[in-house]
């Protein structure tokens, strides 16, 4: 299991943590007890237990084909690849609040969300 200070990834997703909470966040709920911070295209999705984490997103501002989250960890919480194989490691995350972007490539039909 990974621990990180300031910085993380996991697939697609780029963690770091933040001192100050935007104003225009629209909370993500939780699905069967997990928040699903990063959904797979498999089904195989990054989540953590909804008990010790707040997920919202950014809905202001946001450059096209970036989500942009904020996270808010109650307690120490995992953040687990939900993927029999070839699954990232899991990272730890310590109480505090975090910044996630959903990374993009461009494509020429535009930019997408990177794919895992």
């Amino acid at each position: 299991m990974k621990n990180f200070k300031y910085y993380a990834a996991q697939g697609e997703a780029f963690f770091r943590r933040v001192d100050a909470r935007p104003t225009d966040l629209e909370e993500i709920k939780p699905v069967n007890g997990v928040v699903i911070v990063a959904h797979s295209e498999t089904g195989h999705h990054h989540v953590m237990d909804a008990s010790g984490v707040t997920l919202m997103e950014r809905t202001k501002d946001v450059p096209e084909g970036l989500r942009i989250l904020h996270m808010i960890v109650k307690e120490p919480t995992v953040l687990e690849h939900k993927r029999g194989h070839d699954a990232h490691e899991p990272i730890k995350f310590d109480a505090g609040e975090y910044e996630v972007r959903l990374q993009r490539e461009y494509t020429p039909e535009g930019y997408r969300r990177v794919a895992d």
